[in-house]
C-alpha cells in the first residue's frame, strides 16, 4: 500500500472520532444540572437529615453516593448502579422517589442521571461553600466589543452558546435605565438632551459618578436593604402598633451615601453596641437587631416569644448575609443543606443577650408602643449643628464668667433657644443593649414547651469550622466571622452580596436564588464572572460604590434590552419599583419633596382601611403639608394593613427577608394609578405644570409632556390618539389637559425601567 494512503486511512478514525466529538453535548455539569434534581427529589430521604434517612444512604455526599459496599452510584457503569436501576424500573415498589413523596422524575432528569453516571459520575462540592477564586479572562472572538473585565466574561458566555451580543441601548433609554438603577428617580429632560448630543463613554462615566455621588443613591440602595432586614413602622403582631425606628432608615441612607466598607456596616449593625466608645450613629445601627414582630398582647407567653424572636432572628441573619435558609433547621437537621439543629440553636445564642422581655413587661397599646430599649437621637446633620452649638455655648459661657457683658449674655441666650429648638426635632429609635444572656438549649422538634434539649453556646455552623474563643462569643464575633474573608466566611458572604448588586442592575441575579444558595437554590449560569465579582468587591475594601460603578460602566450592562432574535443581552425590562413609581409621578408632575431623612410619612389612603386595627382603634389622618409629597421609602409601613399602593405593586408586608419582589399585572395596579388621590393630585399637577411650560400649542404641550414623562415626543400614533380627547383642536382646558396627564403617567413605558 501506498505510505501516503497509509497514513491517511490510519488518521481517518481519528478525524472520524474528533468530528463526532463536535456534535457530542457537553459533559454533564454536576452542580448546575445533576445537584438540583437529587436535592429535590432525593435529599428528603437521603440527604443531611439523619432522623429521615433511609437506607443509611446520603446522597449529598460523594463518599455516601459512591460507596463500593452500597452501589448506589458505581461511576462509568449505568447498569451496575442500584440508583439508575431503582429510577428506571417498572416495579411500584422499588422504584424511585416512592410513589407516596410525591415527587417523580422527568424523562429528561432520568436522561441526565443516566448520562451524568455513564461519564463517571463527576461529583463537585457544592459551589455555594466553596470560596470564590480568581478565574482567568475567557478568550473571546469580537475582541472590539469589551470595554471591560466584566465584558469578556458576559462576551465569553455569549460565543460559548453561538450567539451574538445584542447591541448598545439607545442614549435615552441608557440615561432612563441608569438613573432609576442608582437613584430611583427620573432624569430631567435637560440631563438627557446634554448626553444624547454628546453620548461619549467620558460623559456617560462623568453621569454614573454624578449618580453615585447623589444623595438619592443612599435612598434606592436603602430601600432594597430594608426589604432584606424587613424594617417596618410597626410591630406586626396582634395590634399590629406602631414601634420607633425610622432613625435606623436615616443611619442606612446615610451608610450607603457614605460608601461605609460593608464589613464595617455589618459590625455596626449585629454589634455596634459591642464596638469600643461606640458612636450614637453605631448604636442607632444596632435598631436591626430590633426590626423583627413582637407583641405585648395580654395573653402572650414569654417563653413562646422568645423562641419564636430568636427562630426570627437566625432566619433573616441566614439569608441576609449567607444566602443560607438555617430556618429550615429550627425543628430537625436541614433536609437539603449540612445545617443542624444544633447549629440553629447555637447561631440564635449569639443573640441571647438581645432583652427581648421589657416589652412584655411594660409595652404599651399607645402609639407608638413602648419598646425598650430606647434612646432619642437627632438626625445626623443635626448632631453636628448640636455639637458646634455646644462649643459656642461653652465658649461664650467661659468668656462671660471672666468679663461679664450684657451683649455676651443676650447671645447665650440666643444660641440656648436655638439648642432647644433643635433637641426638639429628636426622635426615639429602638436600640441593643447587650443583657446577661439568657440559657440558650436545643427545643426538640422546635418545642418551646421542651426545656429537654442539651445547652448550647453561641458558635458557627459545624461544617463551617469553629471560632476559638477563650470566653462566650458575642455578636460581634459573629459580624466578624461574616465578613472574615480569611478565617470566616467573608468570601462567601462577598458572593451573595455580588449576586444581589447584579441583580439590582440586570433584573436577575446570576444565581437565580437571592437568598438561597443551597441545595434547593439553583447553581450561577455564569460562575466564573460571580467569583470574580466576589473578589472585586473584598479587594475594593467592601467598597459598593466602587463595585457599581465597574458594572454600570460596562459594556454588558448597557446593552439594549429587548434585542432581535438571535442576540443576547444580559439586561431585562422590568416595571419599576412600587416606591418608585410614586416618585416618577410626583417628579413629572413637579409635586415631589426630595428632602432625605425623617419620620414615616402618612399619603392618602381609603377611608376605613384600618377598620379591623385594635390595641387601640386606629384612625388613618394623611399628612396635608409637604410631607405628602416625599419619596415612597418614607412612606408609613402598617404590617398587617400596608398601604394599597404599596400592595398593587408588590411591595412585600416585610415580615420576613425579601430579596426579590414578585411582579405580578393585575388590573388593581391599573385602578391604582387612575384612582389613587395621590396619582390623581399628581396629574392635576402635572397638566398644570404643561400648560405652563409646555408653549403655546397643543402639539408644544404633548412634546412638553412626553419629555418629562419618558425623555421623547409622541409618535404621531399616540399625537393622535391624545388629540382625540380634546373638545378642540387648541385648547387651554386644565380639565382636558388632566384627562391627558392621567393617560400619559399611565403609559407603560413611563413605569418601565428598560
Amino acid at each position: 500500500m501506498n505510505k501516503k494512503y497509509g497514513l491517511l486511512l490510519s488518521l481517518l478514525p481519528l478525524v472520524t472520532a474528533a468530528a463526532s466529538a463536535e456534535n457530542l453535548p457537553p459533559p454533564v455539569d454536576f452542580n448546575r444540572e445533576i445537584r438540583p434534581i437529587l436535592s429535590d427529589k432525593c435529599f428528603s430521604c437521603h440527604g443531611p437529615d439523619k432522623k429521615k434517612r433511609k437506607g443509611r444512604l446520603r446522597l449529598d455526599l460523594e463518599e455516601s453516593a459512591r460507596d463500593p459496599k452500597k452501589r448506589a452510584i458505581v461511576p462509568g457503569k449505568l447498569k451496575e448502579s442500584e440508583l439508575y436501576l431503582r429510577i428506571t424500573t417498572d416495579d411500584t415498589d422499588e422504584r424511585m422517589p416512592p410513589e407516596e413523596s410525591g415527587k417523580s422524575l422527568t424523562a429528561e432528569e432520568i436522561e441526565l442521571l443516566s448520562r451524568w453516571i455513564t461519564e463517571g459520575a463527576r461529583w463537585s462540592e457544592h459551589w455555594a461553600y466553596v470560596p470564590p477564586r480568581k478565574h482567568k479572562l475567557p478568550t473571546v472572538k469580537k475582541t472590539g466589543w469589551p470595554t471591560s473585565w466584566i465584558d469578556r466574561f458576559a462576551l465569553g458566555h455569549i460565543e460559548k452558546s453561538g450567539q451574538e451580543p445584542a447591541p448598545d441601548a439607545d442614549p435615552v433609554t441608557l440615561v432612563r435605565r441608569v438613573y432609576f438603577d442608582l437613584t430611583g428617580l427620573p432624569p430631567e429632560p435637560g440631563v438627557v438632551d446634554a448626553f444624547t448630543a454628546n453620548p461619549t463613554p467620558k460623559a456617560y462615566e462623568a453621569l454614573v459618578d454624578r449618580l453615585l455621588a447623589s444623595e438619592h443613591y443612599g435612598e434606592r440602595m436603602a430601600s432594597y436593604w430594608l426589604d432584606l432586614v424587613r424594617f417596618a413602622d410597626t410591630v406586626g403582631y396582634h395590634g399590629d402598633q406602631d414601634h420607633s425606628i425610622s432613625p435606623y432608615r436615616d443611619w442606612v441612607i446615610d451608610s450607603f451615601n457614605d460608601d461605609l466598607p460593608f464589613d464595617q456596616f455589618t459590625r455596626e449593625q449585629l454589634a455596634g453596641d459591642l464596638l469600643p466608645e461606640a458612636t450614637t450613629g453605631q448604636i442607632i445601627a444596632t435598631g436591626y437587631n430590633r426590626l423583627l414582630q413582637t407583641s405585648h398582647e395580654g395573653g402572650v407567653q414569654a417563653k413562646e416569644y422568645i423562641a419564636m424572636y430568636a427562630a426570627d432572628r437566625v432566619r433573616n441573619v441566614s439569608e441576609v448575609w449567607m444566602g443560607a435558609t438555617m430556618g429550615c433547621a429550627q425543628c430537625h437537621d436541614h433536609k437539603y443543606d449540612p445545617y443542624t439543629a444544633r447549629d440553629f440553636y447555637a447561631m440564635s445564642a449569639f443573640f441571647a443577650d438581645v432583652d427581648d422581655t421589657a416589652h412584655l413587661k411594660n409595652g404599651t397599646n399607645s402609639l407608638p408602643t413602648r419598646r425598650e430599649p430606647e434612646i432619642s437621637v437627632l438626625n445626623r446633620k443635626r448632631r453636628r449643628q448640636l455639637t458646634v452649638l455646644e462649643k459656642n455655648i461653652a465658649d461664650k459661657q467661659a468668656r462671660q464668667a471672666k468679663t461679664p457683658a450684657p451683649v455676651l449674655a443676650a447671645e447665650i441666650k440666643a444660641l440656648k433657644a436655638e439648642r432647644a429648638s433643635l433637641q426638639k426635632t429628636a426622635r426615639k429609635t429602638m436600640i441593643t443593649r447587650a443583657t446577661r444572656p439568657r440559657v440558650t438549649r436545643i427545643l426538640p422538634r422546635g418545642d418551646w414547651l421542651d426545656d429537654s434539649g442539651p445547652v448550647v453556646e453561641p458558635g458557627i455552623p459545624e461544617f463551617m469550622g469553629a471560632l476559638a474563643s477563650g470566653k462566650r462569643l458575642t455578636r460581634l464575633d459573629l459580624a466578624n466571622w461574616l465578613t472574615d474573608t480569611e478565617k470566616g466566611i467573608g468570601k462567601l458572604n462577598a458572593r451573595v452580596l455580588a449576586n444581589r448588586i447584579w441583580y439590582l442592575l440586570f433584573g436577575r441575579g446570576l444565581a437565580p436564588g437571592l437568598s438561597d444558595f443551597g441545595g434547593q437554590g439553583l447553581a450561577p449560569a455564569h460562575p466564573d464572572l460571580l467569583d470574580n465579582l466576589s473578589l472585586r468587591l473584598v479587594e475594593k475594601s467592601w467598597k459598593l460604590k466602587t463595585l457599581i460603578r465597574e458594572i454600570t460602566l460596562s459594556r454588558a450592562y448597557r446593552q439594549a434590552s429587548l434585542p432581535k432574535a438571535g442576540l443576547v443581552s444580559f439586561q431585562a425590562v422590568r416595571r419599576l419599583p412600587a416606591e418608585s413609581i410614586r416618585d416618577n409621578a410626583l417628579a413629572i408632575s413637579g409635586l415631589l419633596v426630595r428632602e432625605v431623612g425623617g419620620p414615616s410619612i402618612k399619603p392618602y389612603q381609603p377611608a376605613g382601611y384600618y377598620r379591623h386595627l385594635n390595641f387601640p382603634a386606629r384612625k388613618y389622618a394623611h399628612h396635608t403639608d409637604k410631607r405628602q409629597w416625599r419619596r415612597g421609602l418614607y412612606m408609613h409601613w402598617q404590617r398587617q394593613f400596608l398601604h394599597p399602593m404599596l400592595k398593587a405593586f408588590d411591595a412585600p408586608r416585610r415580615e420576613e427577608c425579601t430579596a426579590r419582589r414578585s411582579r405580578s399585572n393585575t388590573p388593581l395596579a391599573a385602578l391604582v394609578l387612575l384612582n389613587d388621590p395621590t396619582f390623581v393630585q399628581a396629574a392635576q399637577a402635572f397638566a398644570r405644570r404643561i400648560l405652563a411650560e409646555g408653549g403655546p400649542s397643543t402639539d408644544s404641550c404633548l412634546d412638553f409632556a412626553f419629555r418629562q414623562a419618558v425623555c421623547r415626543k409622541p409618535d404621531d400614533f399616540e399625537r393622535k390618539t391624545l388629540k382625540q380627547l380634546f373638545t378642540a383642536p387648541e385648547t387651554r382646558d386644565e380639565k382636558e389637559w388632566r384627562t391627558v396627564a392621567r393617560g400619559i403617567l399611565n403609559l407603560a413605558e413611563t413605569n418601565l425601567r428598560r
